[in-house]
Parts: C-alpha cells; structure tokens; sequence
C-alpha cells in the first residue's frame, strides 16, 4: 500500500513537471527551463514505474534503457538544425511503435486464456480500446516514416503529393477494416488469428496517410503525427492502468492536435484537406518545365550598398538558412545595421522550415532579441514602410503566387508579403524551385536582386562590404 502510493505521489509530481515543460517551451526566455522540466518529469516517472513494477527480466530492461541512451545522447548532441525535422519524424515513429508493441504484446500475453476460454480478461470495451491503441500507433510509426523520407528529400519518396486512382477508397477500407476487426475482437476474442490482418492495414494505411500530403504540409503532418502518438499512449495507459501514461498522452496528443489545427487556421487550409485532400496534387502528374525569364542578380557590394541606405530592414528566414547554418552570420548583419541606426526586425512565418518553430529555435540560439522577431499577421502591415526585405533561404512563405495565381496549389496559403517592401535581397544558392515545386514570381519583378551563393559566406561578404561602405 505504501509502495502504491509514493508510486501515485511520483507520478503527481511527474504529471506537474510535464505541464509545467509545456508551459516553459511556449516562449524561447523559458523554453530552456521547459526542456529540463520534461527530462525530469520523465526520469521520475520511469524510476517510479520501474519500482513499482515487477519486471520478469531486469537485464533486459536496463539493457533497454542502455542502448536508448546510447542512440539518443550522440543524435540530440550532434544532428544539425536542419535535420531538428526529420529527427522529430524519426522520434515520432520509435514513440509510437513502441505503445503499438506494447500493446501486441499485452494481446498475445493473454492468448493462452483466448485459446482456453475464449476469452482475454479484458471487458469488450477494453479490447477495442487496446485495438484503437494499437492501429493508431503501427498507423503512427509508418507515417512518420514516410514523413521523415519526405523531408529528407530522398529520389524514390517525392514531396509532392502521390495521388492514384482509388486511394480515397483503399485508405477507407484499410482503416475502416482494422476498426470492424476490433469491434469483432471485442464480440468474440478467441478470433485471435485475425489481430495481425489488424496491424497490416494500420502499417499499410500510415503509409498511404502520408504518401498523399506535400512536402509543404509537413510541419502539419509533423504536428499531427505527434497527436496520434499521443492518443496511442492514452489508450494503452487505460489497458494497463498506469496514469501517468494517460495524463502524458493527453498531454502529447492534445497539444500536437491544437498545434495542427493552429498552423491549419494560419495557413488558411482545412484540417481536413491536409489530412486526407493531398497537397498541391497536380504535382504528382509531373513537373512542368521552368520558364526562362529575365531577372537581375546582384553581389555582396551591391546589397552592402542598398542596406546602408535604408532605414527600416526586415530578414525573412527559411530552410535554406538552416541549410547554411547562417544564423550567426544574419546577427552579424543585423549588428553592424543598428550601429548606423537602422531598425530591423524579422518576419517570422508559420511553417517557415520544416517544423513549427524552426526559424524561432534557430534565431534563438544566435541570440537574437526575441522581441524583434514578428509573426508573420505583426509583419504584414508593415512590409509597404519597409527600405529592404532580406529573404534567407525562405521560398514557398514569401510566393506571391498564394494570393495572385488561382491555380498555384499555394493559394489560399497566407503569405509573407515582401512583395509590398520596396526593395528584396533575394540570398538562393540558384533559381531552383522551393519545397512545394512552385515556381516564386518574386525572383523576376524590377525591384527584386538575387544573391547567390551559400547564405551564410554571402551574408558574411554583405557585413564586410557593409564595413566598407
């Protein structure tokens, strides 16, 4: 009874620690202190269950634990910003497998009572819900994976969207099959040789789930893929009676949910179009060929030049500045823009990157005020005042295609309107498309200057340059 309740008290305190760790990562001054609440959370709530829980092999558990440690501690220290993305896909996927093999294994561990008896000791409801757990996390950790292939942009996943005739139809009866096995299980559990029919449409369903959105509503699928691994967690920690895992999953899979219907609501889309209408779907028909058009290029000299006389600068960053890891190097700019008293601020979109937040985190760790970084509905007013808009790496946010060309799959989509400044410094390592396959109208207009080259070495040019003006 005592051991119950330090167990219950532990896993009070845990629960505290997780809402206070995602209160803390809501702003970048406490994020910090938010990530350390999270560790500590979860510390204290695996020590409690593993106290309270009598493990049948606990070498194997601790060795477990070891190889995790192992794998964790080397890809958190040394993957880069711009994998921060697929590595969140990646984590998704292990998260989610995991509560799915748990849950496999809590089924099977009861087939010797299914062949006996016909029965599982679980009520009807706790069968379906086992099974719900169970498709949510196969469908989860496939889906994450496709995800994460997408992102990585490897040859044989495209971004775009893979759209075939049939699949609204094959997905309904992938999944819509998988809930009637449940349902069957729940009526009759001695029909056990039907569970892992169950487990291949989920695997199978994640796969197609994700094979039909764009590469431009990744962050979204991130974001939701996240809430699912989340509802996977709660349904296996009603199985088997563990709270903290509920309160966890709750907690996971709410804030994932809010978050995709958030950035929905910013980009203008239906939840439901992301999630099942496929994005920009005639790109998987084939890409259309680049049509050649004038544009000006320009070099560090020049936007040294443009940049000292103006009074109001804003930086729009994107994946590219990831990419270049050129975070420092824009500080710099910025630094040697205020010694001559110039005011810059950076326009901040929703989805800007790969992962809700990426630019943020990025700029953050340059240290970079966070109260000149603007979201993108604060920034969009102000773009008709502004000298000069500095794009870093960005594409798909600042196409002015999103709000001119009805038949962009981008429109619809807010942008940033940096076509409304008086003057763009365009830093591209060539005129190649962005992420969503859409050519950027902006490259070509009068008052546009492209700078090619890595972003990083052309801003460091642009702050010598800038010393010499």
């Amino acid at each position: 009874m005592i051991e119950e309740d330090i167990q219950l008290g532990a896993y009070g305190v845990a629960a505290i620690l997780f809402i206070l760790s995602l209160k803390g990562m809501s702003e970048v001054k406490t994020a910090r202190l938010g990530n350390w609440a999270g560790i500590a959370g979860m510390v204290l709530g695996v020590a409690a269950t593993g106290l309270a829980v009598h493990l049948r092999n606990t070498g194997l558990a601790i060795a477990a634990v070891g190889v995790g440690t192992l794998l964790g501690v080397p890809m958190a220290l040394r993957m880069p910003m711009t994998a921060v993305p697929q590595r969140t896909a990646f984590s998704h996927a292990f998260g989610a497998l995991a509560a799915a093999l748990v849950g496999t294994g809590e089924f099977y561990d009861r087939a010797p009572e299914i062949a006996a008896h016909g029965a599982t000791g679980l009520d009807r409801f706790s069968i379906v819900v086992l099974c719900a757990e169970v498709i949510l996390g196969y469908l989860t950790a496939t889906g994450s994976i496709v995800a994460l292939l997408k992102l990585q942009e490897v040859k044989w996943i495209p971004s775009a969207p893979v759209i075939f005739p049939g699949r609204h139809v094959i997905s309904a009866l992938l999944i819509g099959g998988a809930f009637a096995i449940a349902i069957y299980l729940a009526i009759d559990p001695s029909q056990a040789y039907l569970f892992p029919v169950l487990i291949g449409a989920a695997l199978i369903f994640g796969v197609l789930l994700v094979l039909a959105i764009g590469g431009a509503d990744m962050p979204t699928v991130i974001a939701i893929l996240n809430a699912y691994a989340g509802l996977s967690a709660v349904g296996l920690g009603f199985v088997l009676n563990n709270k903290l895992l509920i309160v966890a999953g709750a907690l996971d899979g709410s804030s994932g949910l809010v978050l995709a219907v958030l950035m929905c609501q910013a980009m203008n889309r239906s939840f439901a179009n992301v999630l099942f209408g496929g994005f920009g779907a005639t790109a998987s028909t084939g890409a259309k060929k680049k049509e050649e058009r004038p544009y000006r290029s320009g070099a560090a000299d020049e936007a040294a030049f443009l940049l000292s006389n103006a009074s109001k600068v804003v930086f729009a960053p994107g994946y590219g500045l990831a990419v270049a890891q050129a975070q420092h190097a824009v500080r710099e700019v910025a630094d040697e823009l205020k010694k001559r008293g110039v005011d810059v601020k950076y326009g901040i979109h929703p989805v800007a990157g790969r992962m809700p937040g990426h630019m943020n985190v990025l700029l953050a760790d340059a240290n970079i005020p966070y109260d000149e970084l603007l979201e993108m509905d604060e920034v969009n007013p102000l773009f008709p005042e502004i000298d000069v808009v500095v794009i870093v790496g960005a594409n798909d946010v600042v196409n002015p295609a999103a709000s001119a060309d009805e038949k962009s799959p981008l429109f619809g989509m807010p942008m940033l309107e940096v076509d409304r400044a008086k003057n763009v410094i365009f830093l591209k390592r060539s005129m190649a498309v962005g992420f969503a396959g859409v050519d950027n109208d902006l490259f070509y207009r009068p008052n546009t200057m492209m700078l090619f080259g890595d972003a990083k070495k052309s801003l460091l040019s642009v702050r010598e340059a800038l010393k010499q003006v």
